[in-house]
């Protein structure tokens, strides 16, 4: 198959960017689209993987998210287009490129999946922000928009899980008496953020 056009190699573009703009913001864009696309790829499996009791919750909103984040890239890809540059296509050099590292395989506890999601969607949400500064300053102002968009989101989803993760619950209600102390159970532990209850001591007033 012979190719039209290498993927290092810049065309030009229809909408006014320098060459110096669009190579610099292309490189930036282009680490962005491979770190989603890995993203959007775990949400994938943590959407397949998620069992218990909030099951239906989670592979609903696994779904979301990873939907959510195709459009993300699907926005990213054809931002890199636009600027006249191939975007990087090849799943070996999406990982290169990307500045997140997808979870390792095998299944993990769903506290420890929502963690790994929630820290890199916070590590993207720092990465584009350096991003659009420097799109600012390049003056390339349709990348900051798109970017300022995504950042939107990506904060949104990071919030979104950190709820799941919380200590408290309606479940921690049904589960603990009001007496009960909530202690940091060590890591072997299998609930839920760790925590187990321990009984108050009776007083003496309590025993007669």
């Amino acid at each position: 198959m012979e190719k039209v056009r290498e993927k290092s190699e810049y065309e030009g573009n229809p909408v006014g960017l320098t060459k110096d703009t669009a190579t610099k913001m292309a490189k930036e864009l282009d680490r962005h689209l491979s770190s989603f696309i890995i993203l959007y790829n775990q949400y994938h499996k943590h959407h397949w993987l998620v069992e218990g009791p909030q099951f239906r919750d989670l592979h609903l909103f696994f779904e979301e998210h990873y939907t959510e984040i195709h459009e993300q890239y699907d926005a990213i890809a054809e931002r890199l287009t636009v600027m006249g540059v191939v975007p990087t296509c090849h799943p070996a050099k999406q990982i290169e490129l990307s500045y997140i590292e997808h979870e390792e395989e095998g299944e993990f506890r769903i506290r420890e999946m929502l963690q790994k999601d929630m820290e890199d969607e916070k590590t993207i949400a720092v990465e584009l922000r350096k991003s659009i500064k420097l799109a600012m300053e390049h003056s390339d102002f349709g990348t900051k928009t798109l970017l300022e968009g995504i950042l939107f989101k990506t904060e949104d989803r990071c919030h979104h899980i950190e709820h799941f993760l919380g200590e408290d619950g309606l479940t921690i209600g049904l589960l603990h008496k009001p007496g009960d102390i909530l202690e940091e159970d060590d890591k072997a532990s299998t609930g839920t953020k760790g925590l187990r209850t321990t009984a108050k001591k009776s007083t003496s007033k309590e025993k007669a």
